[in-house]
């Protein structure tokens, strides 16, 4: 199993390099001079010069990507500067001339708006859109499997019937358009019954209490990005059971005479799972990237608006350090549900 994992982390780690490289020439074959967005439409050519040398956008392309290569990359060879050691923090391996090999973590650089660390973006907005993802795939997940156990077990009936409208309603409604009728009716038109609000984020400022956590502004965006997971689950679990039901031992257990709540949730679910942990776990790395309309549109402070803030702005750093930390989750994630589905279900060998 180790083997394994550490074979599909190498294979993870070619498609970042992929990732790298196609933002990398997407971002630059946009309109838009960074420098320009950085010190604004009036500023002199001087100003320019000196944020664009700042930044290394006076480079060719080509040369701009090695340097970003670089600065990603654990291994590097650097001049053993004083400036160096503050900007990677590296630890020396050995000295290969005037330079140093160093071991360090990847330097996502900073932000062009703001002239912050991404990395120190990123530590501040990735907790918000975890949690916002991770309740969402709970709401999603636990909603999600016991309608689709329900609808399975009244097959044909008015609750199965009830079930499955439900889930291709959820899945049918863009998260975009579902989020703004969900604000609207549960944040503005019920808000006098719900109690909350159109837009707010987790973490709101009280005057005598300092930063407290407003709960209340996770409920909507949560059930916005849940909707169409949840929908997904309800079939998939419907679909599982059916199929679990049908099978012979599920006949010799009622021969047996078992209980129906023993036989559905002792025998059956569990081996219903396997197709829904797979989508859980899928849906999950793609929840973090889905969170970024909904995080704009419910002003929620999370990774997703401050990616689309910096995109606006051309702001490279932070909008390349968003993707790369998505799709590092999504190999991550990829690498758990494998390993996960080998201890739930024993017939699947990792090679």
């Amino acid at each position: 199993m180790l083997y394994y994992a550490v074979k599909k982390f190498f294979y993870g780690l070619a498609v970042l390099s992929g990732v790298v490289v196609v933002v990398f020439v997407l971002f630059n074959i946009l309109p838009g001079d960074p420098a320009r967005m950085t010190m604004g439409q009036r500023s002199d050519v001087s100003s320019l010069e000196a944020v664009r040398k700042e930044f290394g956008l006076d480079k060719s392309k080509p040369v701009q990507f090695l340097l970003y290569l670089k600065d990603l990359s654990p291994v590097s060879l650097h001049e053993n500067t004083q400036e160096n050691q503050e900007k990677y923090h590296y630890a020396k391996l050995f000295a290969i001339g005037g330079d140093v090999l160093v071991l360090k973590w990847p330097y996502l650089r900073r932000s062009y708006q703001t002239k912050r660390d991404v990395t120190l973006i990123l530590s501040e907005t990735v907790p918000n859109t975890f949690i916002l993802a991770l309740t969402a795939m709970i709401f999603a997940t636990v909603i999600g499997v016991f309608l689709g156990v329900i609808s399975a077990v009244h097959k044909d009936t008015w609750i199965d019937k009830t079930a499955n409208s439900f889930a291709i309603l959820g899945i049918s409604a863009p998260s975009f358009f579902a989020g703004i009728i969900i604000a609207w009716l549960f944040g503005f038109v019920l808000s006098d019954y719900t109690g909350l609000n159109m837009s707010g984020s987790l973490y709101s400022y009280d005057p005598f209490k300092g930063e407290i956590m407003t709960w209340k502004n996770l409920w909507l965006p949560m059930v916005t990005l849940g909707l169409r997971p949840l929908a997904i689950i309800v079939q998939l679990t419907r679909s599982a059971m059916l199929d679990v039901l049908a099978q012979d031992y599920i006949r010799t257990a009622r021969a047996k005479g078992l209980g129906r709540n023993a036989i559905i949730y002792k025998h059956a679910l569990k081996n219903a799972l396997n197709p829904v942990i797979t989508a859980i776990s899928g849906w999950f790395a793609s929840l973090l990237a889905g969170s970024f309309f909904v995080e704009y549109i419910f002003g929620y402070n999370g990774l997703g608006r401050a990616t689309v803030n910096a995109l606006e702005m051309s702001d490279f750093p932070v909008v390349m350090g968003s993707i790369l930390f998505i799709a590092f989750v999504f190999v991550i994630v990829n690498i758990l549900v494998d390993i996960l589905y080998a201890l739930v279900d024993p017939r699947v060998k990792l090679a």
